[in-house]
């Protein structure tokens, strides 16, 4: 009988937000929609540590990754300080992934500030381009080949910081060239590579960029946030793109993680991680724990976190 993963959880992927200090641009009331999310109304809202804690609370959470979440691009630091002054003390936003544009002249200057913080184990500067301006994230498309971005890029590996990259699926190619360019840095794929075209031409994009990219050994996955690209979703639907991210990066190289509050648009945070659980059932105790808990331990140095789920002192 599949059994399905009644262990400890470390959430690699989630937000906060304290939307009273004016700090995140794209969930103003005047915003547009952007990359597929859809109507962002419910997002304008505060998420903060207790709320993040109540949506979790019916599975063993016992550290979390905070994914830097658009904060004034001209003030990245800012909201690593500010996630400084939250209570931790159970666990949520145990690490940071912050942001740091990379092509930029100050970028040596703010990864020094970014990695001062303890806390700090990645870097996101988000690459997702799209021909249609209400998908896309990024200002420009090319970013990846940009001598002044890799420039920032192979600072990371002084600080020891990984790299987020969030890319949709027409990127996937060149996500592999990057990765390819850069053997000693570690990758971390967003969103299972963000499977935006649910087409047939668009899954199969989608397959064979992510086979691709899986061949090079520093890239890792998030399987993260798939109810973003399909909104009418079921656990037969869903089934499927897990199955290939796991097949392609095995359960050495993928973890879970629930992309909240974002993903509360098309699911609950139970609804997220049951169909997890579920899907996983038929892999093997250690296969299991190694995508629910042990590999994002080890890409984000969660040193503390015992085997048992419990903080350690």
């Amino acid at each position: 009988m599949p059994k399905p993963y009644a262990g400890p959880i470390i959430d690699a992927h989630h937000h906060l937000w304290d939307l009273g200090l004016d700090r995140h641009p794209w969930l103003t009331a005047t915003a547009a929609e952007r990359g597929g999310l859809g109507e962002l109304g419910p997002l304008r809202r505060n998420y903060l540590p207790e709320d993040y804690r109540r949506d979790a609370a019916g599975h063993d959470v016992v550290a979390t990754v905070h994914v830097e979440a658009g904060w004034a691009s001209d003030d990245c630091v800012g909201e690593t300080r500010w996630l400084e002054t939250l209570d931790k003390s159970r666990g949520v936003a145990d690490r940071y992934v912050v942001h740091v544009p990379l092509a930029s002249r100050e970028a040596p200057a703010l990864l020094d500030a970014q990695a001062a913080f303890d806390h700090v184990v990645g870097v996101r500067d988000i690459l997702s381009w799209d021909p249609d301006p209400a998908r896309r994230f990024a200002a420009r498309d090319g970013i990846m080949d940009d001598p002044a971005w890799r420039a920032g890029l192979a600072l990371l590996g002084a600080h020891r910081l990984s790299f987020d990259l969030m890319v949709f699926p027409r990127q996937l190619s060149d996500a592999a060239r990057l990765a390819a360019a850069f053997p000693d840095h570690q990758f971390v794929l967003n969103h299972c590579g963000s499977p935006i075209d649910r087409d047939a031409e668009g899954m199969r994009r989608w397959r064979d960029g992510l086979r691709l990219l899986a061949e090079h050994d520093n890239v890792a996955i998030k399987i993260s946030d798939l109810v973003a690209y399909d909104h009418e979703w079921t656990l037969d639907s869903l089934r499927p793109v897990v199955l290939h991210c796991i097949d392609c990066f095995g359960t050495g190289r993928a973890m879970f993680g629930s992309d909240f509050p974002v993903a509360g648009l098309h699911a609950s945070f139970d609804e997220v991680y049951d169909s997890f659980k579920t899907i996983a059932a038929d892999l093997s105790a250690d296969e299991q724990a190694a995508l629910f808990f042990g590999n994002a331990k080890r890409i984000y140095r969660l040193d503390e976190i015992s085997s048992a789920g419990l903080l350690t002192a």
